[in-house]
């Protein structure tokens, strides 16, 4: 499967911001989504997380409440509604794909980035104060 993220841009604080993140070749039926963000010198690090079958959402604890993952009936787009948006939310977006079942302990999902095998290339979230 190939990814393309698109959709950042700059927002102010406690402003809103879509990013999305299309699939070709296969679709998000065939995969489980998910979001990772990352800044200069810091790992890359996962953000939210929708299963494949069901579309169960996950969420970083840093933003439950604020987030919200989600993906379209035939599966080519997930989406990443981001509300309330603050300083520590600016990085670069990636969206990426798994193929294996998702690996969740008592209904938490925190995965390192490398148990997705697909990614895209990336879209730019700025939140200026």
């Amino acid at each position: 499967v190939q990814l393309q993220a698109s959709g950042g841009g700059l927002v102010q604080v406690g402003g809103s911001l879509r990013i999305s993140c299309a699939a070709s070749s296969r679709t998000f039926n065939d995969y489980h989504g998910g979001w990772f963000h990352q800044t200069p010198g810091k790992e890359r690090e996962f953000v939210a997380a929708i299963s494949r079958i069901g579309g169960t959402p996950y969420y970083a604890d840093s933003v439950k409440g604020r987030f919200t993952i989600s993906r379209d009936n035939a599966g080519t787009t997930t989406y990443l509604q981001m509300n309330g948006l603050k300083p520590e939310d600016t990085a670069v977006y990636y969206c990426a794909a798994r193929s294996e079942p998702l690996i969740t302990y008592s209904g938490r999902y925190d995965p390192t980035p490398d148990e997705f095998e697909y990614w895209g290339q990336g879209t730019l979230v700025t939140v200026s104060s």
